[in-house]
């Protein structure tokens, strides 16, 4: 695959609430916990699982639930993008993790998994402010997507939400390019699908590692979503923080 040439400006000014508007020729946004509410359809899917469950996983909370799961979660989802395991091993050591945390580590964690999954799905949803923002930009600049989610999951939510796909120029399932945010190659790849050059696309996302980290190397702008704050994590010149997506469609529409 030809990839555009990287061009990483030597200084650029600092984005703030009262720069100018920003003129990107490519605007790239991320799904889960961008647009669509990834962390609340888990919460009330893993709420789900406990109703269903209740004999399993009824003396805990939904807090302590859904703490235990990002804590089996979150180390098998490093392992997957560092490419150690696949994501059926992601899928079903998570529940077996949770099952095996709550007592039950000989209940049936594939059908759990299922249940789950089925819940999870029925929850999906827009960030309040954000499919508006998406339209708004969208008449504006051209747009596309860009996601480290399971592919079959992604393209069902695409399907589930249309405007997302009917609006975007280039959809970008890192899992189908083989390399997931932040490796630079998936940014090449999105580049390349742009069309443009890199310090010409700005990406919307509210991953400190995979979307900060991952878009600041190869000379991308950044609008970094912040829904709970930066937490004191540093940014570069060519990154904005905002929670409010009426500002990001004031910097851009």
């Amino acid at each position: 695959m030809t990839t555009a040439a990287r061009f990483v400006p030597i200084f650029f000014p600092r984005l703030s609430l009262d720069s100018p508007p920003m003129t990107p020729q490519f605007v790239y946004f991320d799904v889960d916990d961008t647009l669509l509410d990834h962390q609340q359809a888990e919460r009330k899917a893993l709420a789900d699982v406990r109703t269903r469950y209740a004999a399993v996983f009824g003396a805990h909370s939904v807090d302590e639930l859904q703490a235990t799961y990002h804590s089996i979660n979150a180390p098998l989802w490093r392992k997957y993008a560092a490419g150690e395991i696949g994501k059926q091993t992601v899928q079903q050591r998570r529940f077996e993790g949770l099952l095996d945390a709550a007592g039950a580590p000989h209940a049936d964690a594939t059908l759990v998994a299922r249940y789950y999954m089925q819940r999870y799905a029925a929850h999906w949803a827009f960030i309040p402010g954000a499919r508006d923002a998406f339209e708004a930009v969208a008449e504006e600049h051209p747009v596309g997507l860009m996601t480290n989610g399971f592919a079959e999951v992604q393209e069902k939510k695409l399907d589930r939400f249309p405007v997302l796909r009917d609006a975007s120029e280039a959809v970008v399932i890192c899992e189908d390019v083989g390399a997931l945010k932040p490796d630079p190659d998936v940014f090449d790849h999105a580049t390349e699908a742009a069309g443009v050059s890199y310090e010409n696309v700005l990406y919307v996302g509210d991953s400190y590692r995979s979307d900060v980290q991952g878009a600041q190397p190869v000379g991308w702008q950044v609008a970094w979503y912040v829904r709970s704050g930066t937490n004191g994590q540093s940014t570069g010149d060519r990154v904005f923080p905002f929670s409010d997506w009426e500002t990001l469609r004031e910097r851009l529409v």
